[in-house]
Formats: C-alpha cells, sequence, structure tokens
C-alpha cells in the first residue's frame, strides 16, 4: 500500500515533526501517554502546553535541558523543577500528574510538539561567557528564521530573533511589547545555517549563565513526497483592516501572528482547535499570557496561506502596522491504507462514550440509524472544532436537503483521534462516518462566491473524480455534485433523487486540474458575497475508487484495485430519475463495513432522503477487489443502466 500511495520510507513529512494535539484531563496523577506519532525518543524536541479552558501557564518542555524542568512563555521566571514528564517516547511522550498545568480533571488541553529535523527545529542549551560575539552551534542546517532563546534559572525575558526584523531588532514572546532595536541581543549578526550569535546582554549571554535556544528554520525545501516541499515559513505581513490573504505557499494547521509596530499580543492559532473560515468558531490562545482559549478571530487557514476576512484587529490585522508569522504545513502523508482515511461505528455509544478513529476527524456524516431524522454532515472547516467540553454546538450540513443549521448537545468532544458522544445522540443507534483529509484523497476548501466564474486552488494532489459543493451560510440552496465520469457539462442538483442534468454554468467549462478547480457564474455555487464549502474526492490506489459500471441485472463484480474489500461504497444512477412504479431507486445508497458487507443482508440508508435505513436486503457482496452487485441490486443494477460509485479500501 505504500508504494500504491506513492510514498518513501526515507522521505520525512511534516506529519513526522510536528503535531497539535488535543486531549482531556483525567485529573489523575497515573502516568498518561500522549500519542501523536512523533519520535521524540531518538530524536528529541519539545512539547508546549496549554489549558484551553484554564487560566493557567505555558508549559515548556525539552530533551536538552531534562524532562523534569519546565519553562513558561509567557513569564519571565526561570525554569521550575515539576518532575512530572516520564519519557518521550517513539509516539508521543508520557507524564504523571494532575497538576492545572498538564491534566486538572475535566479540562481541556492542546500540546504543540516539535521534533528536531534538519530544516524545521533544533534545541540547544549553552553557557553564557558575557562578551560579545559568543557563537552558538546548532543543527538546523539553514538559516533559521525564528530562534527564541530563554535564561533557564534566572528571571530573564525571553528573547525572539525572527528573519524579517533582522538582528539588530528583538521582542520577548512573555511581552506585548513591538520590535525594537538592540544590538547587546543578537550582536548585530544575522545566524547562519550552523551559528547564531549573541552579544553581551545578560537575556542571551550573561557569564555563566544557562540557556536554551529553540531554534524554527524558515523555508528549507528538503520535505514531502519527493523531498522538495517547505513545510515552515516565517515572514511578514502589512495589515489593511479588511480582507486578506496571505501567501505562504501552504495550508497551515499552526501559525504564530505578532504585530511588530506596536504592542500587541503573541496570537497562536492552530486548525484542531480552530483555523477554519467560519467567521465566528476560530478559536486562539495568547503566548505571552495565561489567558483561556478566546472566541472568535476572523484568520483562518486557506489552500496556500493565512486568511483575514473583515479584520482590523492590532493583534492582527490592523492598517498600516506590520505583522511577522511562523507557519507550519498542514499534515500532508500519503496514506497507506483505507483505515488511514476511514472509520465507521455502528451501535449505540452512550453519553461521553469515546469512539476511536485513528485520525483527525476532518469530515463526518452521522446519522440515526432507525429514525427519520436529518442527516448531520459535519466538518471541521466550518467549526467541527467547537465540539469540545466546554460548547456542544457546532454547525452542520444536510444532505438531503437544502438547510444549513446551528444545532447543539450532539457531539461532546473531537480529538485528534477520536470523538465523544453527547446526550443527544447516546442512546440512539447510530452510524457514524469519519473521513479524514490527504493527498489524493480528499480535500476540503471554503471559498466565496464573486458572480462571476472563478478558480480556486486545492491540495488533492491529483484531478478531483468528485465534488460536493454546498453554500453553508444561508439555508436555501441545494448541494452539487460533480463526477468525473459524468463531465463537466453534467451536474446533480443535491444528494437527490435526480439523474446527472446538463449544464454550462456550474463548473465554468473547465475540467479540474490537481491543483485547481473552477466555479461557474451560477448562484447555486458561486452567489457573489456567499460562502461555500467543497469536498474534493480522488481515486487513490488501493486507497479509493471512482467509476462507474453499467446494470446487467446479472451479478457484477466491481474492479477497484483493492487487495481486501471496499469498507465504504456509495452509488447512485446517473441515467434516468425513477425507475418504473417503484420510487426512489435512483437514490445515493450507503453502505459501510460496521453495518456489514457480507455475504448476507447488507443494511444500507439512503444519502438523499431521512428515511431509516433498511437492513432486509442483500444488494450487495464482498469481493477483494472491491465489491460484487448482486442479482437482486434493485435500484443499482438495472440492466441498462449507468451507475456511479464511490468506494473506499
Amino acid at each position: 500500500m505504500m508504494g500504491a500511495a506513492g510514498a518513501s520510507k526515507d522521505e520525512t513529512y511534516v506529519d513526522d515533526v510536528f503535531s497539535a494535539t488535543l486531549y482531556e484531563a483525567n485529573g489523575s496523577s497515573s502516568a498518561r501517554t500522549i500519542t501523536n506519532g512523533i519520535d521524540l525518543a531518538g530524536e528529541g524536541g519539545l512539547v508546549w502546553t496549554k489549558g484551553r479552558n484554564l487560566s493557567d501557564r505555558h508549559a515548556l518542555v525539552d530533551n536538552e535541558r531534562g524532562l523534569r524542568y519546565h519553562l513558561a512563555s509567557n513569564e519571565t521566571d526561570g525554569q521550575r523543577d515539576r518532575q512530572w514528564f516520564n519519557s518521550f517516547n517513539s509516539n508521543g511522550y508520557t507524564f504523571s500528574t494532575n497538576d492545572t498545568e498538564l491534566n486538572y480533571s475535566d479540562k481541556d488541553y492542546v500540546s504543540w510538539t516539535f521534533r528536531k529535523a534538519p530544516g524545521f527545529f533544533d534545541v540547544v542549551t549553552y553557557t553564557g561567557n558575557g562578551s560579545a560575539g559568543r557563537t552558538v552551534a546548532h543543527n538546523l542546517g539553514s538559516a533559521p528564521g525564528m530562534i527564541l532563546v530563554k535564561a533557564n534559572e534566572i528571571d530573564e525575558a525571553w528573547v525572539v530573533y525572527h528573519r524579517s526584523q533582522g538582528a539588530t531588532k528583538m521582542a520577548a514572546i512573555n511581552s506585548t511589547t513591538e520590535f525594537q532595536t538592540n544590538s547587546s541581543r543578537w550582536n548585530d549578526t544575522a545566524p547562519t545555517s550552523t551559528v547564531f550569535t549573541v552579544g553581551n546582554d545578560v537575556s542571551t549571554n550573561g557569564n555563566g549563565v544557562a540557556y536554551v535556544a529553540y531554534i524554527f528554520a524558515h523555508d528549507d525545501a528538503q520535505f514531502g513526497t519527493g523531498g522538495n516541499e517547505s513545510i515552515i515559513k516565517c515572514g511578514t505581513y502589512n495589515g489593511n483592516n479588511g480582507t486578506q490573504n496571505i501567501d505562504v505557499g501552504f495550508e497551515p494547521q499552526f501559525f504564530m501572528v505578532k504585530n511588530t509596530t506596536s504592542a500587541a499580543n503573541w496570537v497562536v492559532v492552530d486548525i484542531m482547535r480552530g483555523a477554519a473560515d467560519n467567521d465566528t468558531n476560530q478559536a486562539f490562545l495568547y503566548a505571552n499570557t495565561n489567558d483561556i482559549e478566546t472566541f472568535p478571530l476572523r484568520a483562518y487557514a486557506t489552500s496556500n496561506g493565512i486568511g483575514y476576512r473583515t479584520e482590523s484587529s492590532n493583534e492582527i490585522n490592523s492598517n498600516g502596522q506590520t505583522y511577522i508569522y511562523m507557519a507550519i504545513r498542514r499534515p500532508n502523508k500519503p496514506p497507506e491504507a483505507g483505515t488511514d482515511v476511514f472509520h465507521a461505528y455502528y451501535g449505540t455509544p452512550g453519553s461521553n462514550h469515546i469512539i476511536t478513529t485513528g485520525f483527525p476527524l476532518d469530515m463526518q456524516i452521522a446519522k440515526e440509524a432507525s429514525s427519520t431524522n436529518a442527516h448531520r454532515l459535519f466538518t471541521r472547516n466550518l467549526g467541527l472544532n467547537t465540539w469540545k467540553t466546554t460548547s456542544n454546538y457546532t454547525k452542520s450540513l444536510q444532505p438531503a436537503g437544502t438547510d444549513e443549521s446551528q444545532i447543539g448537545n450532539l457531539t461532546k468532544s473531537v480529538y485528534n483521534t477520536s470523538f465523544s458522544t453527547a446526550s443527544a445522540w447516546a442512546n440512539n443507534l447510530m452510524i457514524f462516518q469519519s473521513f479524514k483529509r490527504a493527498p489524493g484523497f480528499m480535500d476540503v476548501v471554503n471559498y466565496v462566491g464573486n458572480g462571476s466564474t472563478q478558480t480556486l486552488n486545492h491540495n488533492l494532489t491529483v484531478v478531483p473524480e468528485m465534488m460536493w459543493v454546498k453554500k453553508w451560510d444561508a439555508a436555501g440552496n441545494r448541494w452539487q455534485i460533480y463526477m468525473a465520469p459524468q463531465g463537466i457539462n453534467k451536474y446533480s442538483p443535491g444528494f437527490a433523487t435526480d439523474p446527472f442534468y446538463s449544464t454550462s454554468a456550474r463548473w465554468g467549462n473547465t475540467t479540474p486540474t490537481s491543483t485547481q478547480f473552477t466555479i461557474g457564474n451560477d448562484s447555486d455555487l458561486n452567489n457573489s458575497g456567499s460562502k461555500y464549502v467543497n469536498f474534493l474526492f480522488g481515486s487513490l490506489p488501493g486507497i479509493s475508487k471512482i467509476g462507474t459500471y453499467s446494470g446487467t441485472g446479472s451479478a457484477i463484480n466491481v474492479d477497484c484495485g483493492f487487495t481486501a474489500g471496499a469498507r465504504f461504497i456509495m452509488i447512485k444512477r446517473t441515467d434516468i430519475e425513477t425507475q418504473g412504479s417503484t420510487p426512489g431507486r435512483t437514490d445515493w445508497y450507503v453502505w459501510d463495513y460496521a453495518r456489514g458487507i457480507v455475504s448476507g443482508n447488507d443494511p444500507y440508508y439512503q444519502l438523499s432522503r431521512n428515511w431509516a435505513q433498511t437492513t432486509n436486503t442483500d444488494y450487495i457482496d464482498p469481493l477483494n477487489a472491491g465489491f460484487t452487485v448482486n442479482t437482486s441490486g434493485g435500484g443499482i443494477n438495472v440492466s441498462g443502466g449507468t451507475y456511479v460509485f464511490f468506494a473506499i479500501a
């Protein structure tokens, strides 16, 4: 599967060196392991933790000073001997404490892990000698973009270098103070790929004083598939009091912003807590305060950078002000198996039940199996991040309808590899189908309509073969569905029983590419000023398949190129709207492994209707290469019918 997905064991991805991890405290002092896939045991690095709904200090722990010692980015204090961390592990870390900084009962936390890696991040310690021009060696392998230095054992401010400000200026991450000219911190000497230079000030080079330096790279293109991607950028931009997009060259999962020309907080945003284009649910923390997580901040991750919509905050986008940023690329490691990108749950979960997906949840379809209540489709890009213990409130879309709605009390929390249920669905028989964004498999893009044909960027990395588009800032518009087998001159008006209709305005008569898609001037998907979300899917060898087949009335083996069969199947007839006198025969039928893709009856639901699932039919059977459509396939195997399908291994 690794070969099929195009990855190489020698390639390093941002997934291997950085993680924004969410967890809920259990209040126990027993050993607790946070698994985030980062090899801290073999490589070393930094773990930076902050309580999201708790007014307490930041906690920074690294392997160079020793795991027992904590620094706080919001304080000038020297390190504290906490002895909380047990170990840095090959896939995360372990701690033992019920202290408020890491594990206070029922509180939410975010942990940012930075692994040492040339071209990304390094940690070094040194002892000052009090002489200007002292050089300190590092292993970054490229000129640093940003450096944070702190005296370990004495009360001194942090000192920050940023490449855009140069070595003649400095700021303190524990303070709101703007960047100021100062020759005694960096000795007016720019860092190189092997050393950085400090002056004779006690904050960076006091005689006999111990220091730690956290060193961040800038635009070192040695990561990802092919080893030619940058995963971290340290840049600058000018505020404009309104809408703008700061192009950093990739979609970020984490960014830190600071006003350099006037006093302002250090703003920290990540996609796990909410860097979505929602205008209301973006969560942010301040690196320089102990404040709880705050809403809203109109800063969000775009397909190529940091976006602002009608934002004039002095902290991030005030007109005439200059800002610096440090941005880290979104996870983009190719999946090795279908289990890396798709998970299904079927059962009665109970309240606060933890359901493990094994991956960050980027999109989910939820359905009460025995009820006629509407399906709900959630995505992190529209505020799925607000599923957390302090707010059971999030935005959802209805696949079988035109509505966009705000609903609460559905899911309690979403973490990196799991979610938990709340009271509304706790005692119902539930279907949860969870999806992860991944190269070649799925991407999610938000955009604003302009009333004219427009071309937009995406990060699917392959040509999309299926797109689901929906207006999300108001009700009344149907989904607009593109399927490559139907071509750019066809669309389906929502997850409905309609066939695919001819169109000249939906897709701008332009076939999507591996980096862009085009939206025409139809108001259903490009009304001026309206907000839309586009879910893009591709065929990834061994992982997913979008295709077509012709009905025969006899059993059909659909070869998807899989090795262990399909775990998710969606089928839709494309050539007619109804079949004889039987209604519902051109619905979007959906099966999954949790409810059973077996040789007997296979429960399915119709994405196009709010009906309860059907459990007494045997329309499909398992097949190692994909799936089999039975002779008794009803609406999915009529002789002469044309069908499209989406399958996941």
